[in-house]
């Protein structure tokens, strides 16, 4: 029954924020915010119902997640691998990480310029920009996660006998998967916005191109379109990692009335 009304809670709400829309936007509202511009539900819904019998809708679909797909696997394994190492092994530490953090603060799209000039197609560039963005959170996440870890918990194994490798597969990796999905849920949604801002400056296709494009013609329906679209995918991504990470981690205890 809970999880009934929190699911009817949410589609109120965004039942809701839909009414405001349209009733902002079909009397041509002019408040603090202009809305006058900005399409209405029936021309959205127009444009949606065009754009999706047509193929270039789904060939800039695909694009854009085998973008995020691709850098987001190449992020989590180096994001993860080198999280684990910097945490575990001081030499390394002292190695990577002045490194690292003279590196993160520079926001991932700004690397758009290096990736240019690094590789020779832009859709390894944009690959490129799309692990970047996610490296950091997932790095980061994991290494916390690691060094949050009671030490007892390897002492206890290694007093029975275990290896190194032993306690790393046994203790290790499963004591800060939490922390390390957490790490690839924050990647995932800045992997999204990377992807989708390196694909409006120098992109062919996807998603992030398309609504660009729409914006230069100032076709505003296929703007919204676009906005919806990546936030379904973005959305969908998120909740996919969600829920692998809740499965994974089912041994976890879980709060009362938690819900999906």
């Amino acid at each position: 029954m809970s999880s009934m009304s929190s699911w009817a809670r949410r589609i109120l709400a965004l039942l809701a924020a839909a009414g405001t829309w349209q009733l902002l936007t079909a009397t041509d509202a002019v408040l603090w915010l202009r809305f006058d511009r900005l399409p209405t539900l029936g021309e959205i819904a127009a444009e949606l119902l065009q754009q999706v019998t047509t193929p270039i809708y789904y060939l800039d679909l695909l694009q854009s997640v085998i973008r995020i797909l691709t850098g987001f696997a190449l992020a989590a394994a180096a994001g993860i691998t080198v999280g684990i190492l910097i945490a575990r092994s001081p030499k390394a530490s002292d190695l990577l990480t002045p490194l690292l953090e003279a590196v993160r603060p520079i926001p991932a799209i700004a690397l758009v310029p290096i990736a240019i000039l690094l590789f020779p197609q832009d859709e390894q560039g944009i690959v490129f920009i799309t692990c970047a963005a996610a490296f950091f959170p997932i790095m980061v996440s994991t290494r916390h996660a690691v060094r949050a870890l009671p030490t007892l918990w390897e002492d206890a194994v290694r007093t029975m006998g275990g290896g190194r490798l032993h306690v790393l597969r046994n203790v290790i990796l499963p004591g800060a998967l939490p922390g390390v999905f957490g790490g690839l849920s924050v990647g995932m949604g800045v992997a999204w916005i990377c992807v989708i801002s390196a694909e409006m400056i120098s992109g062919d296709f996807g998603v992030g191109y398309r609504t660009w494009h729409a914006y230069t013609i100032v076709d505003y329906p296929a703007v919204i379109v676009g906005m919806i679209t990546i936030g379904a995918l973005g959305w969908l991504a998120s909740a996919a990692i969600e829920l692998t990470g809740r499965r994974t981690t089912r041994w976890l205890p879980r709060a009362e009335g938690s819900s999906a």
